[in-house]
């Protein structure tokens, strides 16, 4: 008689990235937001690209083809950063089709500071 297959058990990822000294020397753990920064911006191949499509749309909302044409990148590269970002709630798009502006969601308004950090700490490491 054969026998049964038994899967493995699924192991959840962790809740938070472990705790971690801050500047003030307070232990603290970084929220959900802030983990999500980190993997689209540090952790992940598009991270330079994409920084460049939130920084241009910080600094005025635009369309993909405004995008494209301010960042010199090709329009399906902006379109695929887009829509990363939108996916991930980062920014927010009003109007349809190719017509789109896209503009920082409040929640990345409120993070900005944070991802200004760790973009500062990404490039640090890179110049090592």
């Amino acid at each position: 008689m054969p026998r049964e297959f038994e899967a493995p058990a699924l192991r959840s990822p962790p809740s938070a990235i472990p705790l971690f000294r801050s500047n003030r020397g307070v232990l603290s753990s970084l929220d959900a937001f802030e983990r999500l920064l980190w993997w689209l911006f540090a952790g992940s191949v598009g991270a330079g690209t994409r920084a460049h499509v939130l920084s241009a749309i910080k600094e005025q909302p635009r369309n993909a083809q405004q995008l494209s044409q301010h960042l010199r990148v090709d329009y399906t590269t902006v379109r695929h950063h887009l829509k990363v970002l939108e996916r991930n709630r980062l920014i927010i798009a009003e109007g349809e089709t190719y017509g789109k502006v896209y503009f920082l969601s409040e929640a990345m308004e409120s993070h900005w500071e944070r991802l200004e950090a760790i973009l500062e700490k990404t490039q640090r490491g890179k110049r090592r």
